[in-house]
């Protein structure tokens, strides 16, 4: 038949019988002629967990060894997952990243992959085993997407499935959402845009991969057999104005208040948070007044003080202030680029909420805001009345 990469996140794998239900799933998949290929993310909490340990010695460890310590949630998977298709009757084995192939750069906790030198995954393809492969490559804790992913990528799968506690990709958080609405299909673009902006179906990397490498992915539940959302280049469906609603609470608000206003500063502020690794996502930026301006952007909630103490130890005669109480509520949809208003239409949403706007940031397929955490799941409820009301 063909050769199907499946992917199970740590919800689908969380106990002993959830187990057995992943090992159904895949051994029906290998009985219909599939050669298949699994990656596994740690049992429900145990990351967690592990964290946890490790912030009980040292809350401050190092990158390296924290990669080290997590990666023995997914060596947990592997193993069970393993034995129980075993107990099916099936012919199975386990690797861990380094086994299958996998290499990477040396950015620990946040690494990408380079390249997989398939040789092993084939060989045991060739003798009709199940594969079942450790998720966790140091990408980051969410990276299992992206390892399944690069595998259909490198062995040129004829599908990846991920597979999660949800149906598919939703208009908005079915368990937050009342009326959120499960799509048949979604673009590479939308897609990435939701996974980037909070939506937790997806991790945004893997979004990048498969649409570099043009593999299409499916999103579907492990608990009920269902056809779940295509993600893809190009859908057949009309361009729905508004694709899903978002919130990251993963949020940190960092002002710049009184800045001098002499060119290149903002050069050098931005350089100094990208040699620490620190990804800078919203930035604006006020008209110069009394030689003197403001900067205001936003990096993740635990890059905040990271950042913060980074610019006081170069900046002088400025106020530098850290808001972790803050949210990021998008809109994503192809179809706003033809559709004026869509932005007039959100805001009219968040002030009959009586929800104040910090900030704003635009493109052609997503409009997001930053309001105070406190107000994120409303906001998010009275926007998506606003674009998909009720049938």
């Amino acid at each position: 038949m063909g050769l199907i990469v499946q992917k199970f996140g740590g919800s689908s794998v969380a106990n002993a019988e959830r187990v057995m239900n992943v090992a159904r799933i895949v051994t029906e998949t290998y009985k219909q002629g599939n050669d298949v290929i699994v990656v596994v993310s740690a049992q429900g909490d145990t990351t967690d967990d592990l964290i946890e340990k490790a912030n009980e010695i040292n809350p401050k460890a190092a990158k390296r060894e924290m990669d080290q310590l997590l990666t023995a949630g997914e060596q947990i998977s592997i193993s069970l997952l393993a034995m129980a298709i075993e107990k099916l009757g099936f012919p199975v084995i386990s690797l861990l990243g380094w086994q299958a192939g996998f290499n990477t750069n040396s950015i620990y906790t946040s690494a990408r992959i380079k390249n997989i030198k398939p040789n092993r995954l084939q060989a045991e393809i060739a003798k009709r085993n199940i594969v079942v492969v450790a998720g966790f490559q140091g990408i980051n804790r969410y990276g299992s997407d992206t390892s399944a992913v690069a595998i259909a990528a490198a062995l040129k799968a004829d599908k990846c499935q991920i597979f999660t506690d949800v149906e598919g990709v939703y208009t908005a958080d079915p368990r937050k959402v009342e009326n959120a609405k499960k799509l048949k299909e979604i673009t590479y673009d939308e897609m990435l845009e939701l996974a980037t902006l909070g939506a937790q179906v997806l991790n945004n990397r893997s979004v990048e991969m498969a649409k570099k490498y043009g593999v299409e992915l499916e999103v579907l539940s492990s608990l009920n057999p269902i056809p779940g959302t295509i993600v893809k280049e190009v859908t057949k469906m009309e361009k729905m104005l508004i694709r899903g609603v978002t919130k990251d609470k993963d949020v940190a608000l960092v002002s710049i208040l009184g800045l001098q206003d002499t060119p290149g500063i903002a050069f050098k502020i931005f350089s100094k948070l990208s040699a620490k690794e620190i990804n800078v996502d919203i930035i604006l930026q006020s008209f110069g007044r009394d030689g003197t301006k403001d900067i205001v952007f936003t990096v993740s909630k635990d890059n905040g003080p990271v950042a913060v103490e980074i610019l006081e130890s170069f900046l002088d005669n400025c106020k530098i202030v850290c808001n972790t109480e803050v949210a990021k509520v998008s809109i994503v949809g192809a179809g706003m680029e033809t559709h004026p208003g869509t932005a007039s239409k959100m805001f009219e949403a968040l002030y009959e909420s009586n929800i104040n706007i910090q900030m704003i940031s635009t493109s052609e397929i997503k409009i997001s805001v930053i309001i105070d955490a406190e107000n994120a799941d409303r906001a998010v409820s009275a926007v998506h009345k606003a674009f998909i009301p009720n049938d």
